[in-house]
């Protein structure tokens, strides 16, 4: 776990540099790589799922929930066409629900606008709702086994720990260069899982490189947030589908100073409607 320059930059990247570096990273992926389902997986819909899945939560987590997923809505015909309320109930546990309204949008474009297909362009995947740079390059290059430079946060743990072991405050701007000069263009696909298992090991060993990036943040605790209202709300109302406001506040248990402008914002983004003075999860 050696480190490669102190003062990194695209002049100092040399051939050799550049295949010390893969040969390090390939050596541990062929001693550890982690097996994960998504990953013997070719089919678009499938890495799209996952990746989406993967944004903010542990992979531990996921791998029960993309299994149930997929069997669940195996393709984006049945995605598209799902009641919200039974892709809320598969996603229930995996949190951030935003992203399981955004996975079925996209589903509904895709099947719209693309024949069903989902579109190996990241400029055209960054129009999909809840999709942003990291997550489309990771989609082109798992799906598709494209080319392309992307950052997220087990890659900028290696890059980091690799190009910039004496310096905080490390920008993505700074990282991208020598994600790109350092690409495997010939197998980009394996390149990146390799790249993510020697992160996911250096968090563990090596006191997580990421509290030097400039954009390492702390979430804030769970109990007691926002987030956690959300999720009881929606939660309540898998269980019991048709409340009114007063019912729903008295089920999440929280006060209603708080409880209230959450539903609010829950019915501006699509998960919840009012029929007759009474609140259910959105048919659609």
């Amino acid at each position: 776990m050696g480190h490669l320059a102190s003062v990194p930059g695209t002049k100092e990247i040399t051939p050799s540099l550049v295949a010390h570096f893969r040969q390090t990273i390939y050596q541990y992926y062929a001693d550890h790589r982690r097996e994960m389902p998504w990953r013997v997986s070719r089919d678009p819909y499938h890495i799209l799922v996952s990746e989406i899945m993967l944004q903010q939560t542990q992979v531990e987590r996921v791998v029960p929930k993309y299994h149930l997923f997929i069997s669940t809505f195996p393709d984006f015909f049945s995605l598209a066409q799902a009641p919200l309320r039974d892709i809320l109930t598969v996603w229930q546990g995996l949190g951030y629900n935003r992203r399981a309204i955004a996975l079925q949008k996209i589903g509904q474009r895709v099947i719209a606008e693309h024949g069903g297909k989902l579109p190996d362009s990241v400029e055209t995947l960054l129009t999909f709702p809840g999709v942003g740079p990291a997550t489309a390059g990771a989609i082109c290059a798992f799906a598709f086994n494209q080319p392309t430079a992307f950052i997220e946060t087990n890659i900028r743990r290696v890059f980091i720990h690799f190009f910039f072991p004496n310096k905080n405050g490390v920008k993505d701007k700074e990282i991208l260069p020598l994600i790109e000069r350092t690409l495997d263009t010939t197998q980009p696909r394996e390149w990146y899982f390799a790249l993510m298992d020697y992160g996911a090991m250096l968090k563990e060993r090596s006191g997580n490189p990421n509290r030097r990036s400039a954009h390492h943040t702390r979430q804030a605790p769970f109990e007691g947030s926002s987030r956690e209202i959300r999720g009881l709300i929606l939660k309540t109302l898998l269980e019991k589908p048709d409340l009114t406001e007063v019912e729903l506040i008295r089920s999440v248990g929280k006060s209603p100073k708080r409880v209230q402008p959450i539903i609010t914002q829950l019915m501006e983004e699509g998960f919840m409607v009012r029929v007759r003075n009474r609140l259910k999860i959105s048919p659609r």
